[in-house]
């Protein structure tokens, strides 16, 4: 990567520590580590959620649907689609986190010093929205297969990844492996930019009015804190944010909606449920995922040298 033009501020190097392709390869790193290993854990709380979605009247809260599944299924009943949700949120977390980064550096340069300092939270928004549009082409086909093992009925549909991969290439009403990706991109992008906007804002926020020193000043353990913290106060907020979207994306791979278009399920569903079905369950999940993804980030660019993210 180029060095800057000398007497040109260029927003790579405007930090104490340059953001060159080793940094955002790092970051690329970072993102995947913290997307899947947290997705991949929580599985029993995503196969409960989407069946919540998709069946409410069987599935009626987050601790019955767990015992239902468990007793009808087994615990492997409990872990269906872990290996499509290991490996596509990986996915998905590399292009988020490490793109952001240069979409983030890329539009302040655009942007200039001045601007760039005036308009932060556009610059965040900008940034994250971009990010998500290739991390979510890289996430669809692995969530689409991940949607349809976890709420076909048993014995419908094959719950190993590769059989389930092969099945879903095999069914041409599936639509894979882009099928879902406007309603993705409708549920990621929103969550997305809310997820790192107000991760970043609250952040701004701590550093301002609680830690006042310089960040630099805090420990690391104190900086994590702040990261967990942050990261989980705006996971609450994305899970309100995209939970309508999530829905629809669990009712496309339901049976009974096999070839309605996302208008049609919408309004035989309603705004009500779409937007309150499940979300209980959806903000603890998302509140606590969000907070460990910020954290196991920040972990890992603090281990790297790379400094944590956001501040004043």
């Amino acid at each position: 990567m180029a060095a800057p033009v000398a007497g040109k501020w260029d927003a790579r190097y405007s930090g104490p520590i340059p953001h060159d392709l080793s940094y955002y390869s790092k970051a690329l790193l970072g993102g995947a580590l913290a997307c899947g290993v947290t997705h991949a854990g929580i599985t029993p709380l995503d196969v409960a959620k989407c069946n919540m979605q998709v069946d409410p009247l069987k599935y009626k809260g987050l601790f019955p649907s767990l015992g239902l599944l468990l007793k009808e299924e087994g615990q492997t009943g409990l872990w269906k689609g872990f290996g499509p949700t290991l490996v596509g949120y990986s996915l998905q977390g590399m292009f988020k986190y490490g793109l952001y980064e240069v979409f983030k550096d890329t539009y302040m340069n655009l942007a200039g010093e001045e601007l760039s300092n005036k308009y932060k939270p556009a610059i965040w928004l900008a940034g994250s929205a971009s990010a998500e549009v290739f991390a979510d082409i890289a996430l669809c086909p692995l969530e689409m297969t991940k949607v349809k093992i976890q709420t076909s009925k048993t014995g419908t549909f094959p719950t190993s990844f590769g059989p389930a991969l092969t099945k879903m290439r095999a069914s041409p009403e599936t639509r894979f492996p882009f099928g879902s990706l406007v309603p993705l991109w409708s549920r990621q992008i929103p969550y997305t930019m809310a997820k790192f906007f107000f991760f970043e804002k609250i952040v701004q926020l701590f550093y301002t009015h609680v830690y006042t020193e310089p960040k630099e000043t805090y420990s690391k353990t104190t900086q994590l804190g702040v990261t967990f913290a942050s990261g989980y106060l705006a996971g609450i907020i994305c899970a309100i944010v995209s939970h309508p979207a999530d829905s629809l994306v669990s009712l496309q791979g339901k049976v009974e909606n096999k070839g309605k278009t996302l208008g049609q399920i919408y309004s035989e569903v309603g705004i009500g449920k779409l937007a309150t079905k499940g979300l209980g369950t959806r903000v603890v999940m998302i509140g606590t995922l969000t907070g460990f993804q910020w954290w196991i980030y920040d972990s890992f660019k603090s281990a790297m040298g790379m400094g944590t993210t956001g501040g004043k």
